[in-house]
C-alpha cells in the first residue's frame, strides 16, 4: 500500500497543464485516469495500481493557483537516464530549471535527481535512488 493517496497541482490552464504533462507522465509510467475539461481538472495513475493519484486541476475555490515556498512534489523514476529524459521534456515544454540532473550524494550516495517548475510554478522533482540508474 502507497502511503500517498494523492496529489493535487494547480493549474490556471489546464489544456496547457495536460500538453505539460503527458510526455512527462508517460515517461514515468503514469496513464491518464480521467481528463474532465468542463470541472478543470485531470489525473493520472501507475500503469499497475489506482495510487498515487497525481491530480492537475484548478483551485476548488476559484482563486488562482500559487505554488508555496516549500513544497515540491517528486516523482520516482526507473533510471537516470529516465531523470534526465523528464528534465529534458520539462523543459521542452516551457517548464524551468530548478536544478539539473544529477548525483546528489548528501542525500545518499546513489541519489539522482533533476528539479524544475511546471508552467503555474509548481516545483517537481524527479529521482532515481538505485546505484548506477536501473531499478
Amino acid at each position: 500500500m502507497s502511503v500517498i493517496s494523492h496529489v493535487c497541482l494547480g493549474t490556471a490552464d489546464l489544456a496547457r497543464a495536460i500538453s505539460f504533462y503527458a510526455a512527462l507522465f508517460g515517461e514515468l509510467g503514469l496513464t491518464l485516469r480521467f481528463h474532465e475539461p468542463e470541472r478543470g481538472w485531470a489525473g493520472w495513475m501507475p500503469l499497475d495500481a489506482d495510487r498515487p493519484l497525481v491530480i492537475v486541476g484548478r483551485p476548488w475555490n476559484g482563486e488562482a493557483p500559487a505554488p508555496g515556498n516549500g513544497p515540491m512534489t517528486a516523482f520516482s523514476a526507473r533510471s537516470r537516464a529516465s531523470v534526465d529524459r523528464c528534465h529534458a521534456l520539462a523543459l521542452a515544454a516551457g517548464g524551468t530549471c530548478e536544478g539539473p540532473p544529477g548525483l546528489r550524494p548528501h542525500y545518499h550516495p546513489a541519489y539522482y535527481g533533476a528539479y524544475f517548475r511546471d508552467l503555474d510554478g509548481n516545483k517537481l522533482c524527479v529521482a532515481c535512488h538505485e546505484a548506477e540508474g536501473d531499478a
